[in-house]
Protein backbone atom coordinates (compact mmCIF):
# COMPACT_ATOMS: atom_id res chain seq x y z
CA UNK A 1 0.00 0.00 0.00
CA UNK A 2 1.49 3.39 -1.14
CA UNK A 3 2.04 6.18 1.60
CA UNK A 4 0.12 8.98 0.08
CA UNK A 5 1.04 11.11 3.06
CA UNK A 6 3.05 14.46 1.81
CA UNK A 7 7.01 14.20 2.28
CA UNK A 8 8.66 17.51 4.04
CA UNK A 9 11.63 16.15 4.90
CA UNK A 10 13.45 13.92 2.87
CA UNK A 11 17.34 12.47 4.00
CA UNK A 12 19.04 9.99 1.27
CA UNK A 13 21.81 8.05 1.36
CA UNK A 14 23.57 10.73 3.67
CA UNK A 15 26.72 10.59 5.02
CA UNK A 16 29.08 12.89 7.13
CA UNK A 17 32.62 13.09 8.80
CA UNK A 18 34.51 15.22 11.20
CA UNK A 19 37.58 15.21 10.36
CA UNK A 20 38.14 11.39 9.55
CA UNK A 21 35.43 10.02 11.36
CA UNK A 22 32.38 8.89 9.86
CA UNK A 23 29.28 10.26 11.90
CA UNK A 24 26.35 9.37 9.87
CA UNK A 25 26.62 6.76 7.46
CA UNK A 26 24.08 5.87 4.39
CA UNK A 27 21.17 7.53 6.24
CA UNK A 28 17.22 7.65 4.71
CA UNK A 29 14.90 8.66 6.38
CA UNK A 30 11.33 10.67 5.43
CA UNK A 31 9.26 13.05 7.23
CA UNK A 32 5.54 13.29 6.86
CA UNK A 33 3.57 16.52 7.14
CA UNK A 34 1.72 16.77 10.85
CA UNK A 35 4.01 14.15 12.38
CA UNK A 36 5.99 13.82 15.27
CA UNK A 37 9.34 11.76 14.46
CA UNK A 38 11.70 10.89 17.42
CA UNK A 39 14.79 10.38 16.41
CA UNK A 40 16.78 8.01 19.15
CA UNK A 41 19.82 6.14 19.98
CA UNK A 42 22.82 5.29 22.19
CA UNK A 43 25.52 8.17 23.01
CA UNK A 44 27.29 8.94 19.83
CA UNK A 45 24.92 7.16 17.37
CA UNK A 46 24.59 10.61 15.32
CA UNK A 47 21.12 11.71 16.31
CA UNK A 48 21.89 15.11 17.55
CA UNK A 49 24.03 15.20 13.94
CA UNK A 50 21.09 14.29 12.00
CA UNK A 51 18.57 16.99 13.63
CA UNK A 52 21.27 19.67 12.82
CA UNK A 53 21.52 18.42 9.46
CA UNK A 54 17.54 18.50 9.07
CA UNK A 55 17.72 22.26 10.29
CA UNK A 56 20.35 22.80 7.08
CA UNK A 57 23.21 23.52 10.23
CA UNK A 58 25.85 20.88 9.08
CA UNK A 59 27.59 20.06 5.44
CA UNK A 60 27.31 17.02 4.48
CA UNK A 61 30.02 14.90 2.82
CA UNK A 62 27.49 12.66 0.11
CA UNK A 63 23.92 12.03 0.38
CA UNK A 64 20.86 15.08 -0.13
CA UNK A 65 18.37 16.24 2.60
CA UNK A 66 15.74 18.33 1.61
CA UNK A 67 13.16 20.78 3.39
CA UNK A 68 10.16 20.90 1.30
CA UNK A 69 11.29 19.71 -1.37
CA UNK A 70 14.58 22.03 -1.47
CA UNK A 71 18.09 21.41 -1.01
CA UNK A 72 19.38 24.25 1.63
CA UNK A 73 23.19 23.51 0.81
CA UNK A 74 22.10 23.91 -3.11
CA UNK A 75 19.88 27.15 -2.46
CA UNK A 76 20.68 30.64 -2.95
CA UNK A 77 21.46 32.49 0.24
CA UNK A 78 18.81 34.61 0.10
CA UNK A 79 16.19 31.67 -0.17
CA UNK A 80 18.01 29.58 2.29
CA UNK A 81 17.51 32.16 4.66
CA UNK A 82 13.63 32.86 4.36
CA UNK A 83 13.17 28.81 4.03
CA UNK A 84 15.08 28.78 7.08
CA UNK A 85 12.47 30.50 9.01
CA UNK A 86 10.00 28.62 8.63
CA UNK A 87 11.96 26.26 11.08
CA UNK A 88 11.39 26.83 14.74
CA UNK A 89 14.15 25.03 17.10
CA UNK A 90 13.76 24.32 21.06
CA UNK A 91 17.57 23.83 22.35
CA UNK A 92 18.39 21.29 25.33
CA UNK A 93 18.90 24.13 27.87
CA UNK A 94 16.60 26.40 26.69
CA UNK A 95 19.03 28.80 25.39
CA UNK A 96 17.34 32.17 26.80
CA UNK A 97 19.67 35.04 26.74
CA UNK A 98 20.22 35.83 30.29
CA UNK A 99 20.25 39.08 29.93
CA UNK A 100 17.02 39.85 28.40
CA UNK A 101 13.30 38.91 30.05
CA UNK A 102 11.44 36.32 28.59
CA UNK A 103 9.12 38.70 26.64
CA UNK A 104 12.00 40.04 25.13
CA UNK A 105 13.44 36.88 24.74
CA UNK A 106 10.62 35.14 22.41
CA UNK A 107 10.17 38.87 20.34
CA UNK A 108 13.93 38.40 19.37
CA UNK A 109 12.96 36.31 16.46
CA UNK A 110 10.32 39.23 15.18
CA UNK A 111 12.93 42.04 15.76
CA UNK A 112 15.57 40.44 13.86
CA UNK A 113 13.77 39.48 11.00
CA UNK A 114 10.48 41.27 10.60
CA UNK A 115 9.34 44.92 10.31
CA UNK A 116 6.36 44.74 12.72
CA UNK A 117 6.08 47.64 15.69
CA UNK A 118 6.85 46.89 18.83
CA UNK A 119 2.82 46.79 20.11
CA UNK A 120 2.37 44.21 17.75
CA UNK A 121 5.60 42.52 18.70
CA UNK A 122 4.80 42.50 22.18
CA UNK A 123 1.43 41.02 21.33
CA UNK A 124 2.23 38.19 19.32
CA UNK A 125 5.22 37.14 22.48
CA UNK A 126 1.74 37.13 24.78
CA UNK A 127 -0.02 34.68 22.52
CA UNK A 128 2.90 32.03 22.30
CA UNK A 129 3.47 32.59 26.06
CA UNK A 130 -0.17 31.41 26.35
CA UNK A 131 -0.10 28.59 24.32
CA UNK A 132 2.85 27.15 26.90
CA UNK A 133 1.07 28.22 29.48
CA UNK A 134 3.71 31.08 30.76
CA UNK A 135 1.17 34.11 30.31
CA UNK A 136 2.23 36.85 32.62
CA UNK A 137 5.77 36.03 32.75
CA UNK A 138 6.73 38.32 30.31
CA UNK A 139 8.52 40.47 32.89
CA UNK A 140 11.11 37.89 34.71
CA UNK A 141 14.08 37.42 33.76
CA UNK A 142 15.34 33.55 32.71
CA UNK A 143 17.30 33.34 36.01
CA UNK A 144 13.72 33.85 37.97
CA UNK A 145 12.14 31.01 35.90
CA UNK A 146 12.16 27.11 37.19
CA UNK A 147 14.55 24.40 34.23
CA UNK A 148 10.65 23.57 32.91
CA UNK A 149 9.37 27.06 32.79
CA UNK A 150 13.00 27.65 30.85
CA UNK A 151 12.18 24.77 28.18
CA UNK A 152 8.66 26.23 27.78
CA UNK A 153 9.74 29.65 26.84
CA UNK A 154 12.00 28.39 24.65
CA UNK A 155 9.16 26.84 23.10
CA UNK A 156 7.31 30.08 23.26
CA UNK A 157 10.11 31.15 20.62
CA UNK A 158 10.50 28.36 18.50
CA UNK A 159 7.11 29.56 17.82
CA UNK A 160 6.81 33.19 17.90
CA UNK A 161 7.66 33.18 13.29
CA UNK A 162 4.92 30.58 13.54
CA UNK A 163 7.20 28.10 11.76
CA UNK A 164 6.49 24.95 9.73
CA UNK A 165 8.83 23.01 11.62
CA UNK A 166 9.24 22.10 14.97
CA UNK A 167 13.20 20.82 16.31
CA UNK A 168 13.63 19.95 19.87
CA UNK A 169 17.02 18.59 21.25
CA UNK A 170 16.19 16.58 24.33
CA UNK A 171 13.57 18.63 25.94
CA UNK A 172 12.76 16.27 29.06
CA UNK A 173 16.91 16.26 29.94
CA UNK A 174 16.53 17.24 33.50
CA UNK A 175 13.27 17.54 34.09
CA UNK A 176 11.49 15.64 36.77
CA UNK A 177 8.63 13.27 35.83
CA UNK A 178 6.29 15.31 36.32
CA UNK A 179 7.26 18.62 34.47
CA UNK A 180 8.29 15.92 31.93
CA UNK A 181 4.93 14.75 31.14
CA UNK A 182 3.57 17.98 30.62
CA UNK A 183 6.44 19.00 28.01
CA UNK A 184 5.34 15.88 26.40
CA UNK A 185 1.54 17.14 26.33
CA UNK A 186 2.54 20.44 24.97
CA UNK A 187 4.47 18.64 21.97
CA UNK A 188 0.90 16.43 21.51
CA UNK A 189 -0.55 19.52 21.72
CA UNK A 190 0.99 21.63 18.84
CA UNK A 191 1.16 19.35 16.19
CA UNK A 192 -2.49 18.62 16.88
CA UNK A 193 -3.96 22.22 17.50
CA UNK A 194 -1.21 23.85 14.87
CA UNK A 195 -0.82 20.62 12.34
CA UNK A 196 2.80 20.78 13.04
CA UNK A 197 5.57 18.58 11.58
CA UNK A 198 8.22 18.10 14.96
CA UNK A 199 11.17 16.30 15.18
CA UNK A 200 12.71 15.11 18.63
CA UNK A 201 15.58 13.55 19.78
CA UNK A 202 15.39 11.75 22.95
CA UNK A 203 16.39 9.02 25.15
CA UNK A 204 13.89 9.51 27.21
CA UNK A 205 12.06 6.08 26.30
CA UNK A 206 8.96 7.14 28.40
CA UNK A 207 8.67 10.46 26.47
CA UNK A 208 9.46 8.83 22.35
CA UNK A 209 6.38 6.12 23.43
CA UNK A 210 4.22 8.76 24.48
CA UNK A 211 4.67 11.42 21.83
CA UNK A 212 5.89 9.98 18.62
CA UNK A 213 4.15 8.78 15.46
CA UNK A 214 7.41 7.25 14.13
CA UNK A 215 10.23 6.29 15.80
CA UNK A 216 14.06 5.96 14.29
CA UNK A 217 16.56 4.11 15.96
CA UNK A 218 20.42 5.34 15.26
CA UNK A 219 23.77 2.88 16.16
CA UNK A 220 27.11 4.20 15.02
CA UNK A 221 25.68 6.34 12.36
CA UNK A 222 23.76 3.86 10.78
CA UNK A 223 19.57 3.64 10.50
CA UNK A 224 18.42 0.60 12.41
CA UNK A 225 14.78 0.55 12.21
CA UNK A 226 11.96 3.54 11.71
CA UNK A 227 8.79 2.50 12.80
CA UNK A 228 5.66 3.22 14.88
CA UNK A 229 6.04 2.61 18.79
CA UNK A 230 4.43 -0.81 18.51
CA UNK A 231 6.77 -1.92 15.35
CA UNK A 232 10.18 -0.68 17.97
CA UNK A 233 8.61 -2.18 20.93
CA UNK A 234 8.39 -5.71 18.98
CA UNK A 235 11.44 -5.49 16.33
CA UNK A 236 13.84 -8.73 17.22
CA UNK A 237 16.97 -6.64 16.83
CA UNK A 238 18.90 -7.36 19.33
CA UNK A 239 20.83 -4.12 19.38
CA UNK A 240 17.08 -1.97 19.79
CA UNK A 241 15.92 -4.79 22.63
CA UNK A 242 19.61 -3.64 24.00
CA UNK A 243 18.73 0.19 24.14
CA UNK A 244 14.93 -0.32 24.75
CA UNK A 245 15.78 -2.68 27.84
CA UNK A 246 18.57 -0.67 28.98
CA UNK A 247 20.85 -3.81 28.87
CA UNK A 248 24.73 -2.75 27.98
CA UNK A 249 26.67 -3.85 25.18
CA UNK A 250 30.52 -5.55 25.33
CA UNK A 251 32.06 -5.40 22.30
CA UNK A 252 34.40 -8.95 22.54
CA UNK A 253 37.67 -7.92 20.59
CA UNK A 254 40.76 -10.21 19.84
CA UNK A 255 43.88 -8.86 21.36
CA UNK A 256 45.25 -8.07 18.42
CA UNK A 257 42.20 -6.00 16.97
CA UNK A 258 42.28 -4.57 20.85
CA UNK A 259 45.78 -3.15 20.43
CA UNK A 260 45.32 -1.92 17.10
CA UNK A 261 42.38 0.64 18.47
CA UNK A 262 45.12 1.73 21.41
CA UNK A 263 48.06 2.60 19.05
CA UNK A 264 45.73 3.63 16.04
CA UNK A 265 46.32 0.73 13.87
CA UNK A 266 50.54 1.21 14.60
CA UNK A 267 51.05 -2.16 15.39
CA UNK A 268 54.37 -3.63 14.29
CA UNK A 269 55.25 -7.63 15.01
CA UNK A 270 58.80 -6.99 16.30
CA UNK A 271 58.04 -3.51 18.30
CA UNK A 272 59.24 -2.77 21.22
CA UNK A 273 57.22 -1.16 23.93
Amino acid sequence: MTDERKKVIEVKDLVTHYGDRMILDNVNLDVYEGEILVIMGGSGSGKSTLLRHMMGLETRTSGSIKLMGEDLEKLPMKEAFDLRKKIGVAFQGGALISSMTVGENIMLPLAEHTSLDPQTMEIMARLKLEVVELAGFEGLMPSELSGGMLKRAAVARALVMDPRFLFFDEPSAGLDPVVSKQLDELILKLRDAMNMTIAVVTHELDSAFTIADRITVLDRGKTLITGTVDEIKNTDNERIQNLLNRRSEEDILDPEEYLNRLTGGDVRPNAVW
